[in-house]
């Protein structure tokens, strides 16, 4: 069984729009603190400056050492280049593969474009030939009167003239013949090509649904985990929100159950007293 290594972020499309983004803004960073250093030292002297300065850089480092924080930042950058990217290169796996089939239909409809202008060529090489065949025919009769009628160059000129069709015809032909043959051949590549594209159309369509299906599965798993581990801040504030009830619950039934404790021992005590 092969192997089959998923890429990661940086070998991918919006990897590479993350590393220029990236060094970009480093050096568009690096190149305004050059030229601001004057100022940055008077704001970093002064107090609310150092304040600032302080505040900043705990963040940095707190984003640095934290690892959820880490992996949101990551996450958001990574969500942020692949829109980036998204608006000028198609990352898309789905849409790239029908983009392949609209390209190889849009080769389909040149190539039976290029196969009618063929075709349209050899109907004019057919009439050239036919149009010279009758051409041939009379000058052959005109010299065969003039021969008649002893006009030497008269018959000459239609001689000359007939050789120079017949010679052109057989050019032609052996032309016409070859352009058959591509035409035949031309015309059996489209036919597969009908075919291949069609059959490619079909397992873009079927890889789609395929997409669609895993994404809706692994969409209602994601849900079925949720609901099975739960959020675990939204678990906390409904396991504080539980034992908040509980408390209070439990206080209103002691003061209920003192409060009937004392009207029985108040009821007995009444009682005692009229009995003595």
């Amino acid at each position: 069984m092969t192997e089959q290594k998923q890429k990661s972020f940086w070998s991918r499309p919006e990897g590479v729009t993350g590393a220029l983004f990236l060094a970009a803004l480093i050096f568009g960073t690096g190149y305004i603190a050059i030229g601001s250093i004057a100022a940055i030292v008077a704001f970093i002297t002064s107090t609310l400056g150092a304040f600032i300065s302080l505040m900043v850089l705990g963040t940095i480092v707190f984003m640095a050492l934290d690892g959820k924080t880490r992996a949101l930042v990551g996450y958001m950058y990574k969500s942020a280049m692949r829109w980036l990217t998204g608006l000028f290169v198609n990352i898309d796996p789905i849409g790239i593969l029908k983009s392949y089939v609209e390209d190889l239909k849009s080769n389909l409809t040149k190539m039976n474009r290029q196969i009618a202008q063929l075709r349209g060529q050899m109907h004019k090489l057919q009439e050239i030939i036919l149009n010279n065949k009758k051409e041939i025919d009379t000058n052959l009769n005109m010299a065969s009167q003039a021969a008649q009628a002893n006009k030497q160059a008269h018959m000459l000129l239609k001689s000359r003239k007939a050789g120079r069709l017949q010679e052109s015809n057989l050019k032609l032909e052996d032309l016409y013949k070859k352009m058959e043959v591509l035409y035949r051949v031309l015309a059996k590549m489209y036919e597969n090509s009908e075919i291949l594209v069609e059959d490619v159309q079909d397992q873009v369509m079927v890889k789609e649904q395929e997409r669609k299906a895993i994404l809706a599965s692994n969409s209602a798993m994601k849900s079925a985990m949720s609901v099975i581990k739960g959020d675990p801040d939204r678990k906390a504030m409904f396991d504080a929100a539980l034992e908040s009830i509980a408390d209070d619950v439990s206080q209103k039934v002691g003061r209920w159950s003192a409060l009937w404790k004392f009207q029985r021992f108040y009821a007995i005590h009444r009682s005692s007293e009229r009995s003595l």
